[in-house]
């Protein structure tokens, strides 16, 4: 499967329904994405969701550094991933 770490996503079904969530990591096994927004699916218990109920808003060219380390591997924190998600909103509003 390929890797989406980075990608920003939104939620098209559930209770999380129009969230946006950052991709963390993927679950081969299942063919889930792991999906956290450091608030209320922090990064040590990401949520599971399939890739068809979420709607790509950008594809890892966010030039955020949070964002840019989560795909490089590292590990980032809750508090640094809800300041790149809101940053995130805040540019697309501007657009």
């Amino acid at each position: 499967m390929y890797d989406y770490t980075g990608w920003i996503v939104r939620s098209t079904a559930g209770h999380d329904k129009d969230q946006l969530f950052c991709v963390v990591g993927v679950d081969q096994e299942n063919c889930r994405l792991l999906l956290a927004d450091g608030k209320r699916r922090r990064l040590e218990r990401p949520k599971r969701k399939k890739l068809g109920h979420v709607a790509v808003e950008n594809r890892g060219g966010y030039l955020n550094p949070v964002i840019q380390r989560l795909q490089m591997g590292e590990t980032v924190s809750d508090r640094a991933l809800r300041r790149a998600l809101a940053a995130f909103r805040e540019e697309s509003r501007r657009v």
